[in-house]
Order: C-alpha cells, then structure tokens, then sequence
C-alpha cells in the first residue's frame, strides 16, 4: 500500500486583546500550502465569523464535492464518455447541541453535460463508482445523498 502525505499550515493572531474573552479575539485565519494560493478562513458567521472568508465546515462539503467530481471525470474519460460540463451545488447539514456538532448528512446535486451521441445511463451509473472510490467520502462517518442529472449537447 502507498501512503501520500498532505502538509498544510493554519495560522492565526491575536488583534488587540486575544482570547481574553468569548467575544474579543478574531475568528480570521490563513491555510497555506507550500507553494499555492493562500485561503482566507473564519468561522461561521453563526459563531462571530467573517462571512467573506471560507469556513471549515465550507471547506468540507468543497471537499466532497470537488474528490467526487475528479473520480467521476476519470471514470468518464477511461470509459469514452465526454464531459463538456460539470456543475454541483453541494450542502452540508450540520447539527449543534451542547457546544459542538457533527454533520449529520451531505448532498452532492451535480448536473453534467455530454457529448451528444453519448452513453447517458453509464454515465450516470458511473456516478455511483466514483462515490465508492472517493477518498474523501470513505473518510467521513455520515451519509451523503447523490442526485446527478446528465443531459447531452
């Protein structure tokens, strides 16, 4: 078995007075890679974060979303079927209770377009392969629902 290593670097500092209260420290931080644009990262707005930066949980239904669709167009491409577009608004359900929460289910919606004269029923079935093969997918302990749709062009 190989192994890959993902090195990434999150960084954040007091302004004005740090964590002296609830209220008081910034929620704003940076993910760096070595070598890659840097992503401007807050908490939820719902818990006194930057609406204008990405929050983890963000990140994480991105992550879903972005693994499933880079199977998905590699299974499309060594089964001959052309992909001309892909689109997914993808959703996370998050729940709280006594000061933390878990996702409690993901929902990949992807909508791609095919070369006319395609094969649409494989090209929908292969969604269901890449699901099983997506790395991030088989690392998280809640349920995600797909609900692709394939037109032709």
């Amino acid at each position: 078995m190989r192994t890959h290593r993902y090195e990434t670097s999150v960084a954040w500092a007091a302004d004005g007075q740090g964590t002296k209260s609830y209220r008081s420290y910034s929620r704003n931080f940076t993910i760096t890679a070595r070598g890659k644009a840097d992503i401007a990262g807050s908490s939820d707005p719902a818990f006194h974060g930057d609406a204008a930066r990405y929050d983890p949980e963000e990140l994480l239904v991105a992550s879903l979303s972005s693994c499933h669709m880079l199977w998905y167009l590699h299974l499309c491409s060594v089964n001959g079927i052309t992909v001309l577009d892909y689109r997914d608004n993808a959703t996370g359900t998050m729940e709280v209770g006594d000061n933390s929460g878990q996702f409690v289910k993901a929902e990949l919606r992807p909508k791609i377009t095919i070369a006319r004269g395609g094969d649409s029923a494989r090209a929908l079935a292969l969604h269901e392969e890449a699901h099983r093969l997506c790395f991030i997918a088989r690392s998280v302990n809640f349920p995600i629902d797909l609900e692709a749709e394939i037109a032709e062009e």
